[in-house]
C-alpha cells in the first residue's frame, strides 16, 4: 500500500486506465474535519478504484478511520469508528448527475484535475453523526461520580431538605 497519495487526480483518466489509489492520508491534513474533533491524530485509510459501468466514469472503494469527536453528552472525547463505502459517478454537468444510477453520488468535475483530499474528506463529513455520543450512558455515570464525591466530601447520607429553614422561621414566629 502507498504511504502517500498524490494531491491531485484526473479522475476520468484513472477511469480509462482503471487505476487504482491506496494509502493513507494523515487526519490532521484535513483541515475542514480537523475543526470538529477534539484530536486530530490517525490517519485515514484509502483504498479507491477507477473504472467505467458503461459509459458511466465511477470510483468505487473504502475509507476508514477512527475519528476523535466529542460526546455531545459528557463533552469528553469518544472514538468514533468510520468505514465508509465509496460508490462516486463522474460527470461534468447537473444534468448527467440527475441521470445517475440511484446508488451513485455524484462527483462534479469541472477541471481535469481534483483535489484527492477533498474528495476524502467531503465523504467522511457526510458520514459524521449530527450528535455524537458514547454507547454507554456516559451522562449517567459521570454524574454518579459527581453524587459520590460530593456526599463522601460533606459527609451527608442523606438529601437535605430545602425548606427546612422555613420550619425553623414558623417555629420561631409563635413564641
Amino acid at each position: 500500500m502507498l504511504s502517500r497519495l498524490p494531491e491531485y487526480i484526473d479522475p476520468l483518466h484513472l477511469a480509462d486506465k482503471r487505476g487504482e489509489l491506496k494509502g493513507q492520508i494523515p487526519v490532521s491534513d484535513l483541515d475542514r474535519l480537523s475543526d470538529l474533533l477534539m484530536a486530530d491524530t490517525g490517519s485515514v485509510t484509502v483504498m479507491l478504484f477507477f473504472g467505467r459501468d458503461g459509459r458511466l466514469p465511477k470510483i468505487e472503494g473504502e475509507i476508514e478511520a477512527e475519528l476523535n469527536l466529542c460526546c455531545q453528552n459528557c463533552l469528553q472525547t469518544v472514538v468514533w469508528p468510520v468505514k465508509h463505502t465509496v460508490k462516486l459517478g463522474i460527470v461534468k454537468t447537473i444534468e448527467q448527475a440527475n441521470r445517475l444510477p440511484d446508488d451513485f453520488e455524484p462527483l462534479l468535475v469541472e477541471k481535469d484535475t481534483v483535489c484527492l483530499k477533498e474528495i476524502i474528506e467531503d465523504e467522511l463529513l457526510l458520514t459524521l453523526p449530527t450528535y455524537p455520543k458514547h454507547q454507554h450512558n456516559c451522562l449517567a455515570l459521570h454524574t454518579d461520580i459527581t453524587n459520590t464525591d460530593t456526599k463522601a466530601a460533606t459527609g451527608q447520607s442523606h438529601k437535605k431538605n430545602p425548606f427546612s429553614i422555613l420550619a425553623n422561621l414558623k417555629n420561631t414566629g409563635e413564641s
